[in-house]
């Protein structure tokens, strides 16, 4: 009888260590990323000031280098010299057509005089006629003038136009953190000659971090939007847990990543979920995670 109680315990304390290890069973696992940004140089030219280090954080909007701009200020200098000249002649030509236009009034009223001067015989038809004549001179004066003052009107905001790409090419020579985020890669180094869409660094908001795991379709109902979950880490005293919040779910199945270790590798297709978890400074690209639907 004593032999059959032992036996019985036994079995009961066993049975009761399988079922607390079934409820531990991580629900999913994955591998913790970060949104990254590769921030690339918009114009050519040499890299005259470079303060970048690796791993470290920066705000955003901080300056992190300057690429020359010497040969496009002087473009700029001669352009703005140019639109002075065009200034000038522009100003000029104003100036003419309020003078053309002060002739006409002074004519039309001479001819509006003499008109009624050669109704009374005391003026000749001759006298009346040189001044319309003189009136459409100075009618075709004015419109030469109107037509130079359009082509000078077109001239003065063609450079207008070039001023400000320029502006903007000046404005791009200057590098700076396109968020609050840190430094992964530095791909250049300082007097090095940069070129257009060619990385200078990998970036990333390391603040935030997700986790991307893996679900089976048994499993897809289980994994909502907005939905809170527990996320576990090896740490140096044990697991160590994060609040997490289902961010994305894929729509779509794909073939299980080898990487991953999914609960049932038997199954081939399986669905990407996205966990998003603050940092408070220990979780790292690459480190394993398991979740815990609560």
């Amino acid at each position: 009888m004593k032999k059959l109680k032992i036996i019985i315990v036994v079995s009961i304390a066993s049975v009761m260590f399988s079922c607390s290890d079934r409820d531990n069973q991580p629900d999913a696992y994955g591998q913790f990323e970060a949104t990254e940004i590769l921030l690339s140089s918009e114009i050519q030219g040499k890299l005259i000031k470079w303060d970048v280090e690796e791993g470290k954080n920066y705000p955003s909007q901080q300056l992190l280098g300057i690429v020359d701009t010497n040969s496009l200020f002087l473009k700029k200098q001669q352009l703005v010299a140019q639109q002075k000249l065009i200034s000038a002649k522009y100003l000029n030509i104003s100036t003419q057509l309020d003078i053309l236009y002060q002739q006409k009034t002074n004519l039309e009223s001479e001819k509006n005089r003499f008109e009624k001067l050669v109704s009374q015989n005391a003026a000749t038809q001759k006298q009346l006629d040189d001044i319309v004549n003189n009136i459409k001179i100075i009618e075709k004066q004015i419109e030469n003038a109107k037509t130079q003052n359009n082509l000078v009107t077109n001239e003065l905001e063609s450079v207008k136009f070039q001023i400000k790409q320029l502006d903007d090419q000046l404005s791009k020579c200057y590098i700076q953190m396109p968020i609050d985020g840190t430094i992964l890669v530095k791909y250049v180094e300082p007097f090095e000659l940069v070129l257009p869409n060619k990385p200078l660094l990998k970036i990333a908001d390391l603040n935030k971090m997700y986790l991307r795991c893996y679900i089976d379709e048994e499993q897809l109902s289980q994994f909502k939007l907005g939905q809170n979950v527990k996320v576990y880490v090896d740490s140096k005293n044990g697991l160590k847990d994060y609040n997490g919040i289902v961010s994305w779910v894929s729509s779509q199945a794909e073939f299980s990543p080898k990487i991953i270790q999914n609960r049932n590798e038997r199954k081939n297709l399986v669905y990407a979920v996205k966990i998003l978890v603050e940092n408070d400074g220990s979780l790292k690209i690459g480190m394993l995670g398991d979740v815990i639907i609560k």
